[in-house]
């Protein structure tokens, strides 16, 4: 979801957004992006509240993940045969339902723990479906030769709602429990009804029948690119042992003891340094040693992880989370950038929802383990394990993929 940072055409921005396709498209994204960062920061909150368990957070890591374990290949399949803005807009409309009834249930005082993990399954299956649909939509959505700008674009406005989510969610969650998950529910319903509006300008036309060797088509094409696959499972693995921001709860409360405000705050601090890292990128592109730099910079991850779970100042720790996301969003720009310089549009659907399960499985499933290591060992030794688990994976993954590590340029 960031853009290829590294090759973004001279042009002029104006021009894409008078383009009604994408200027539909750029603003549904935005809703939708600002109902997800709001939910990210209620939905913790409220089960933490509710339980005061690290554990428990861990769990809505792994309930939205177990969906899209399980639905990844079917959706990629939907995404290269059936109408991408359909797909889409059906999606949102089920996640919108999801936050009425979290909305529903909050102002009626009868949610509960069972209530929250039902939901949040229920947005992680639409979600399953709904990421490989998105990617795949953008390039119809784009006047020729304009693709990387609209992906830019695109991508700035999901960091700018993961900053400012995050903070608006912790703000209104203190009004009540209730209120966040109304303004979820409208961003999702207003923007499945503008991904309704878009007439995509080169739809796809499937090339060959259903079958089961089509459904799986994706796995193929990631397995035989060597850079590809060691760059997905170096985030994967990566991510999945620093996941330190599923115990932001456990930070905000009884660490930094702030309040809802605060997690709200901790959350936006990783989106800070994502964005201030495309900019950087897009105006001193990574133009050589691009698997070497890839590899630095989750090291620098891993350092700062582990800067993070030792910190008991919160300027300190939203230093650490910027870092984080600055090198971070390095890593996401050179997958991103080999994934869609090299797969065809009619398998887009079908490869994007590969890497949308590693980028599941990398994150929630971190925020599961991240959970279960804090229930055993405490919040700070789960978080420190977890930034030298990934310089140690980032150092092995240099030696198992020479290909990667190797790759010169982004081209």
């Amino acid at each position: 979801m960031s853009p290829d940072s590294t090759i973004v055409p001279s042009v002029n921005t104006r021009e894409l957004l008078r383009h009604r396709p994408f200027l539909l498209f750029f603003a549904a994204r935005g809703l939708s992006s600002f109902a997800y960062q709001i939910a990210a920061v209620a939905v913790g909150w409220q089960v933490y509240a509710l339980t005061h368990s690290a554990f428990y957070l861990g769990l809505i890591g792994l309930a939205q993940f177990l969906p899209v374990a399980g639905l990844t290949f079917l959706a990629g399949h939907a995404a290269d045969r059936y109408p991408r803005q359909l797909v889409v807009r059906l999606c949102q409309m089920v996640e919108g339902a999801a936050a009425v009834f979290l909305a529903w249930g909050s102002f009626g005082g009868w949610l509960t723990v069972a209530d929250i993990f039902a939901a949040i399954t229920l947005l992680g299956a639409a979600r399953a479906f709904e990421s490989p649909a998105v990617s795949a939509l953008l390039p119809g959505v784009v006047p020729e030769g304009l693709l990387q700008k609209g992906t830019a674009l695109s991508s700035s406005v999901f960091q700018l709602a993961t900053i400012v989510g995050p903070a608006l969610g912790g703000l209104i969650y203190a009004i009540s429990p209730a209120v966040p998950y109304a303004v979820m529910a409208v961003g999702w319903l207003l923007s499945g009804l503008l991904i309704g509006g878009i007439g995509v300008d080169r739809p796809v036309h499937p090339k060959e029948p259903p079958s089961f060797a089509s459904l799986f088509a994706g796995v193929e094409f990631v397995r035989r690119n060597q850079a590809i696959l060691g760059t997905i499972s170096l985030d994967l693995f990566a991510v999945l042992l620093g996941g330190a921001t599923a115990l932001l709860p456990v930070y905000a409360k009884d660490i930094l003891h702030t309040g809802p405000w605060g997690l709200g705050v901790l959350r936006g601090a990783p989106a800070v340094g994502a964005l201030l890292m495309t900019v950087w990128i897009t105006r001193f592109p990574l133009n050589r040693r691009v698997g070497l730099r890839m590899f630095q910079a989750v090291i620098v991850f891993g350092a700062a992880t582990i800067l993070f779970g030792v910190s008991r100042s919160v300027p300190v720790s939203i230093i650490a989370l910027v870092l984080m996301g600055a090198s971070d969003m390095v890593s996401v720009v050179i997958r991103l950038s080999l994934v869609q310089l090299r797969t065809p549009d009619e398998m887009r659907g079908r490869v994007g929802a590969v890497n949308f399960l590693f980028i599941n499985a990398s994150n929630q499933l971190g925020e599961f383990e991240s959970g279960f290591t804090a229930a055993l060992l405490g919040a700070v030794p789960a978080v420190v394990l977890g930034g030298v688990g990934t310089i140690a994976v980032a150092l092995l993954w240099m030696r198992l993929f020479p290909a990667l590590r190797n790759v010169e340029k982004l081209e």
